[in-house]
């Protein structure tokens, strides 16, 4: 059951974050990467409504099952290549912030396959699914129901 509906959200709050995601989408970053780390964070996060919503678009994207299915423990698999490894392990440290600054060794690992400008919309993709998965445990949109227009 919702706690928030569609209809109490703050008239212009999803479109702005929606812009926000047509900047991300609209960069050089790969759409397909940009799912991928959308949907760790909602793993990361525990958001039944994201998993479900970026698990399809993943799959709607060419993700295989296996990849799918591996995602949730991507570390202890070879079927990531060594660039997504780099986001992947970004994504998990951005996620879960310490009381520090992010490690040396991650960062450097992205500039090995990212410019400074790209590790930037890598940061806020990163940030803005962090903002939805927070926005859906409190509103307790009902996982499944996403469908892909």
């Amino acid at each position: 059951m919702e706690r928030i509906s569609y209809q109490d959200i703050p008239n212009g709050m999803f479109k702005h974050l929606n812009d926000l995601e047509d900047f991300i989408n609209n960069s050089a970053l790969d759409l397909k990467l940009l799912e991928l780390i959308r949907t760790r964070v909602s793993q990361k996060n525990g958001c039944a409504y994201c998993v479900d919503m970026h698990h399809k678009l993943l799959k709607h994207e060419g993700e295989t099952e296996l990849r799918l299915s591996s995602l949730c423990v991507w570390e202890e698999t070879p079927y990531f290549t060594d660039k997504e490894r780099a986001v992947l392990k970004f994504t998990d440290t951005l996620t879960k912030l310490a009381r520090t600054s992010i490690p040396d060794e991650t960062f450097n690992a992205l500039l090995v396959y990212f410019t400074k400008e790209e590790i930037s919309y890598l940061t806020l993709a990163i940030s803005q699914v962090n903002t939805w998965t927070r926005l859906m445990k409190t509103f307790q949109f009902t996982p499944g129901n996403f469908k892909i227009e």
